[in-house]
Parts: structure tokens; sequence; C-alpha cells
């Protein structure tokens, strides 16, 4: 027990060193990033810290299975130069054995970065959006998913227009059961309009059944409201913009992912992006604990047996296979190819067992 402390201990202290490192260097990238993106006078030095410091933490979360592999690396190569493997292996534990006090840390740390790590990238991945929309000049995302059903919004001459519907077909171009409310530049309301259908058209909404009341200029809106068997409503949005301000998997919290999904499908669109990102998340501290095993199963060697810059570059290489199955198996998923949970979960699987078998084949032979 007490040797499985210690070298949980030498990997926690690897893996901060490693993540320190990338840290650093993700914050200074970020920030020549920034400045180069945003070539404007209102972007100072210290604007494009704050961008840096919301971007950096996606980027470290996407990237922790290599920190996870580095830093494995790290610790079995200290751990063979100094003989300390190969005394642990004469005083009776195999190299499985003693790689239990770090696996139970990555999978501790793994389970820490979903639980913990995945609210914050969520929630710094919406402030950097929003701010580098604003420091572009850029729209805002126009559409918006609640328990109350499909939320738009879009812009004309005379003021803004919020839409509501209770659903809607899968790319958002045909809304049932809404409504329109028309409100002036000052942001007052104009008009509204209920209808059963809209079907979104180049430049306008194409409504059917609908009935109009104007909010100004009448004392009894009700009495003078007007029915419309169909009725042509300009709109600025496109198909595009629609599928663009949906919120990414990645931008949903792992705590309101399941409610997402619920709203989204009731809402009528496709969830199935956003389930593989769940089975993804899930299956995360299993990754990293096969991407750990990986590391460690081509440099527990000892350093006198030589060839360890080969074994780092065929450790490196195979963990960078294994991040690439994970991403096309993630596509596969998003695509319908194979199921969600077939997606998230057969790449660490696949990787632990065979890093298991490379290392019960360099123990034991």
């Amino acid at each position: 027990m007490t040797l499985d402390l210690y070298f949980a201990r030498r990997y926690l202290k690897a893996f901060g060193l490693v993540f320190g490192a990338f840290l650093g260097f993700l914050l200074l990238l970020e920030m020549v990033e920034q400045v180069r993106r945003f070539d404007t006078s209102d972007l100072g030095l210290s604007e494009a810290l704050e961008l840096a410091l919301l971007a950096a933490p996606e980027t470290l979360y996407r990237i922790l299975p290599l920190i996870v592999l580095l830093s494995t690396l790290v610790l079995c190569l200290g751990l063979a130069r100094s003989s300390e493997l190969v005394i642990a292996r004469a005083a009776g534990r195999s190299g499985l054995t003693s790689l239990a006090g770090p696996v139970v840390t990555v999978a501790v740390l793994g389970a820490l970065a979903v639980a913990g790590l995945n609210p914050i990238v969520a929630a710094t991945s919406l402030r950097y959006e929003t701010a580098a929309a604003r420091y572009a000049g850029a729209e805002a995302s126009v559409l918006s998913v609640s328990r109350e059903g499909l939320w738009m919004r879009q812009g004309g001459v005379g003021g803004q227009t919020v839409i509501r519907a209770d659903r809607a077909s899968r790319d958002g171009t045909r809304l049932y059961g809404l409504t329109f409310i028309a409100f002036d530049a000052a942001g007052a309301p104009v008009s509204r309009i209920e209808a059963r259908e809209a079907v979104l058209v180049p430049g306008a909404w194409d409504v059917t059944d609908a009935k109009e009341w104007r909010l100004t200029g009448s004392p009894n809106p009700e009495a003078e409201a007007v029915s419309h068997a169909s009725l042509r409503l300009p709109s600025d949005l496109t198909i595009d913009r629609i599928r663009d301000s949906f919120a990414t998997p990645s931008a949903v919290p792992i705590w309101q992912l399941g409610a997402f999904i619920s709203q989204l499908e009731a809402a009528g669109f496709s969830a199935r992006q956003h389930r593989v990102w769940l089975q993804m998340e899930l299956a995360l501290p299993f990754f990293l604990v096969a991407m750990m095993l990986i590391g460690a199963g081509f440099t527990m060697r000892h350093a006198r047996f030589g060839r360890t810059g080969q074994m780092v570059v065929m450790a490196i290489g195979l963990g960078f296979a294994l991040y690439f199955l994970r991403n096309f198996a993630q596509v596969l998923g998003e695509s319908g190819q194979i199921a969600p949970a077939l997606a998230a979960w057969s790449p660490p699987v696949a990787g632990i067992l065979a890093s298991l078998g490379l290392l019960l084949h360099l123990e034991d032979g």
C-alpha cells in the first residue's frame, strides 16, 4: 500500500509538471492567435489575455489524453533510470502490480475532469464565443431550446422579432404551433401572430392558418384581430444560420446534457451528436487509463536495455493511433453508422486490452 501511494504521488507530480507546461504554452499561443485574429484597436493585452484564458480550458480538455500519456512516459522513464522498478520487482511486485497506484490515480483524475472540468470548459467556451463575437462584430446565436419549446429571433428594418414554436423539423426550417412577436427599434411590442405552421423560404416565412393582433394604436387588439389563411413574413434567417446556432455538445455541461437531449428531441431535432458526446464523456476515464497503460507498456523496461528513444516514439505513435481511432469512432457514431455506446466505449476497451496484453507479454513472457 505504501509503495502504491508512492507511485501515485510520483505520477501526480509528473502530471502536474506536464499539465503546467502545456497550460503555459497554450496561453502564449492563444494570446498570439487572438491578437492575430482580432486586428483591432479595441483588443489590448489584457483583452487578449482574457480571451486566451477563456479558450485555453477547452484545448487542454481535448488534449488531456496526450497529457496523461506524456505524464506516464515521464514517470516510467524516471523510475527506470533510478532502478526503482527493478527494486520493486526484486521485492516480489510485478510491473502490473506496480501500476495499480498510477492507474487508480488516472481513473480518479478522469472522473474529476468529467465531473468538474467539463462544466468549466462549457462555461468558458460560451463566454469565449460571446466575447469573440463582440470583438468581431458578429451576430450572436439566433436559436435556443428550452422546456417551453424552440425560440428564435430575427432582425428587420423596424426592429427585432421573437419566434417561439412547440416543435420543428430536423433542420429548423419548418415550425409548428408558433408565435411571432414583433418589437420596434425602441423595444416595444408592435404585433403578435399565432400560426399553426410556418416554412422558411429564401427571405421570408410562409405562414399558414395565422391570426394577427396589432398591439399599438388600438385599445382592444382582440376586436381588431385579423385571421390569415396564408401570410408571408420577411426574414433574414437562413438554414446555415439556424444550423450554426445550435449549441455544440461540448458547450453543454455534462450534468445538463441529459435534459438538453430530451428538450432537443421534444423540439423535433436529432440529438444523436449529443448522445455520442455524452457516451464519450462517460468513457473518458477509461480512455485515459488506456493511454496510461500504453505509455507504461513501452517504457517500464530498465534503461540499460537501450532503445529508450525508440520505445518512447512507439508509445507516442500508438497513443496517437488510439486517439485517432476514438475520433473516427465518434464520427461514425454521429453519422449513425454505429451505435453511440459502441462509438464511445470500443476505443478505450480495445486500448486497455491491447496494453494489458503487451504488459503481460513483457512481464511474464
